[in-house]
């Protein structure tokens, strides 16, 4: 049995003396294991695209109860994530929180798309990285089943809540006064006019233009903070390559 689908390279693990273990999200097939054998050989031609944040035509073989590599063809390098630590640690960064996030053989529409544009969005066009990062984290909450409301405040229904606020453990949106009345009043993160309107762009936007938003610096910190603590609140769970990618800050 075989299958020919397209895969981004999720992980990369050396195995033996010349093969890789590879997690790769691949297109209407969820996570996959898959083992490239050979593919650490000088001159191998799966040498390219077995590798970390690699975009391949993939033809995979059923062998043993677990896929195995036999042909590929490069797609997207993402180049410039290469030659640049700080975009390269934070699309490392993405691929392992969507690796955290998707189930092997289950697919999640919009995920591949999402770490895809994510990181053409890095190598690319010229966006803040806090913005790209930002906008990745709370859509990735959002196709996961995680999304916040954001609608309203969810005590007294403001369209604009006065001094608004997200509830990181209930996801939802309420004004500064009305955190008290919350079930669980747990850890909330401040925002302003400008990060909520980026919040409800990213939530309820189209996806194709994630990250088509003007937001002011002073906004896009309160937009980071809440997105961050967001996603690592509902996965109730850290990220040692979010770890390293901050320690470059």
């Amino acid at each position: 049995m075989h299958m020919v689908t397209r895969g981004l390279i999720l992980r990369e693990v050396n195995y033996k003396e010349s093969d890789k273990i590879l997690t790769v999200l691949a297109e209407g097939q969820g996570r996959r294991t898959v083992k490239a054998q050979g593919c650490r050989r000088k001159n191998s031609s799966l040498a390219a695209s077995a590798q970390l944040l690699v975009y391949s035509e993939m033809t995979l073989f059923d062998y043993q109860d677990r896929w195995a590599l036999k042909e590929a063809a490069t797609l997207e390098e993402f180049r410039g994530l290469r030659n640049d630590l700080e975009k390269l640690a934070l699309g490392t960064y993405f691929a392992e929180a969507v690796e955290a996030v998707s189930g092997e053989g289950v697919e999640t529409p919009g995920l591949l798309s999402l770490i895809l544009n994510s990181l053409y969005a890095l190598d690319k066009l010229d966006k803040p990285l806090p913005v790209v990062k930002a906008a990745f984290e709370m859509k990735l909450c959002c196709l996961t089943g995680y999304e916040p409301l954001v609608d309203g405040c969810a005590v007294c229904g403001a369209e604009n809540p006065e001094n608004p606020r997200l509830n990181l453990s209930e996801g939802v949106l309420h004004c500064g006064k009305c955190r008290g009345e919350l079930e669980d009043e747990g850890i909330s993160m401040p925002l302003d006019a400008a990060s909520l309107a980026a919040l409800r762009y990213i939530a309820y936007g189209d996806p194709k233009r994630l990250f088509s938003f003007q937001i002011p610096d002073k906004s896009l910190a309160l937009l980071s903070g809440a997105a961050e603590s967001f996603l690592l609140t509902q996965l109730e769970r850290g990220f040692r390559t979010l770890d390293f990618y901050k320690g470059l800050q």
